[in-house]
């Protein structure tokens, strides 16, 4: 979330900067601004009025010991009216507080100047590219293929017991999640990342923190009863740790990894693009995320790309990074970095991890700070994380890359994990 000082100081930057978002912020920030010369104006009449009767009550006693009681009662009738008056601007300035909230919720993150304008996924520029696609043999299968032959996910099995998007691991398959999630989180761990096994549902006040609230996409499954929501990624309970948390700068950076499964209702998916593992509702990730200071969050941004991309070559898979472009970037973000990977007997390209900067835009509804020791004040923090790594489009290419006519060869990071370097039938 945008804060107040920084918009009406940067009212033409950000208007122009989020035109990169595809967005005409312009009625919205107006408004807002609008409102809060109201709030404003409203306060400085209350901080005078509230010095009025405080130099009032001070007199009214002297007043009537002095004998000046028709003085003393006009005095004590004035302070009568200004309460009022205060009652009356203090609800007027709550009204329009509310107002400003709602206002501000509104408006997304800025894009960091280097976001290249675009609509769709098509506009994401291409950062750098390893691909050296497999060439597979006649009769190779897509991974839900695989998955049946070898039965090592069972996808109608899931059906039965819950819904679509909700697969079963079974035998191989479920040694490879696990492989994979080990995997991730000791490579993270080595990396300096802190491990965190945080709760999978998180109250309201969590979700407005990390912007998944207001959930405008209907993506969130929420418990009604308890008013709690399943999390989407490990982001969320992660970083809402340090809500309404002063940081010194001496602990900065903070780097935290999670392994969670996470839930996403994926509203609105359907059709042969979201077959087999490429689209589900539940799913294992392995997540990475770290507090900085501003002036040192693109340097950590840069580190968890590389960081996510030497997990992927250790992994074997041929892979690409793209810059998102404004209408591909999320609400949240100032900037992403997304990776795919390919998956062969699909012929297609299969994103596997978001590394993205959130500037302060999340740290100010988190209210998380930390104090700068040079200059005794606190200031807002940055916020970034990143997928090292989602599984179902890692094990969706794994799968598929590397099957051969006598089975699966699975890559050598993960065979002391695996106790096997195949999966056979």
């Amino acid at each position: 979330m945008l804060t107040i000082p920084y918009l009406r100081e940067h009212r033409e930057t950000v208007i122009q900067r989020l035109k990169i978002k595809n967005m005409d912020a312009t009625p919205l920030i107006d408004q807002l601004l609008e409102a809060d010369v109201i709030r404003r104006e409203n306060q400085s009449k209350t901080n005078e009025l509230q010095a009025e009767m405080n130099q009032l009550s001070k007199e009214i006693g002297q007043l009537f010991k002095n004998g000046e009681h028709e003085k003393g009662n006009q005095a004590k009738q004035r302070t009568a009216d200004i309460k009022e008056s205060i009652r009356v601007l203090t609800a007027g300035m709550q009204e329009v507080a509310a107002q400003i909230n709602e206002l501000l919720v509104q408006i997304p993150n800025v894009p960091h100047e280097l976001v290249p304008p675009g609509k769709t996924e098509a506009d994401n520029q291409l950062i750098r590219e390893h691909a050296e696609l497999p060439s597979l043999f006649d009769g190779a299968m897509p991974h839900w293929e695989i998955a049946k032959a070898y039965d090592i996910i069972d996808f109608d099995l899931g059906v039965k017991l819950t819904g679509a998007g909700f697969p079963v691991y079974k035998g191989a398959g479920a040694r490879l999640q696990r492989a994979l999630i080990s995997y991730f989180l000791d490579r993270n761990i080595r990396a300096g990342y802190k491990e965190i096994l945080p709760p999978l549902m998180v109250n309201a006040d969590s979700g407005f923190g990390t912007g998944q609230l207001p959930d405008k996409e209907g993506q969130m499954y929420h418990v009604q009863s308890d008013d709690f929501y399943l999390i989407p990624t490990a982001e969320v309970p992660v970083t809402n740790i340090y809500r309404d948390v002063i940081l010194e700068s001496s602990q900065l950076p903070i780097k935290n990894t999670a392994y969670t499964p996470c839930f996403r209702r994926e509203a609105g998916s359907y059709g042969k693009d979201v077959r087999g593992l490429n689209r589900v509702h539940q799913f294992d990730k392995v997540e990475i995320v770290q507090i900085e200071a501003p002036e040192n969050s693109y340097e950590a941004l840069e580190e968890m790309v590389r960081h996510v991309e030497s997990l992927i070559i250790e992994l074997g898979l041929p892979y690409r990074i793209v810059r998102l472009c404004g209408g591909d970037l999320s609400f949240t973000s100032a900037m992403t970095y997304d990776f795919e990977v390919y998956a062969a007997a699909q012929r297609k390209w299969l994103e596997v991890s978001s590394v993205s900067n959130f500037e302060s835009f999340q740290a100010n509804r988190l209210k998380l700070r930390y104090r700068k020791e040079e200059e005794k004040k606190t200031v807002l923090a940055h916020t970034l994380n990143g997928s090292a790594l989602a599984l179902p489009r890692i094990v969706a290419s794994l799968l598929e890359n590397n099957q051969t006519k006598d089975g699966i060869v699975v890559p050598e990071v993960l065979r002391t994990y695996m106790g096997t370097d195949m999966i056979t039938k």
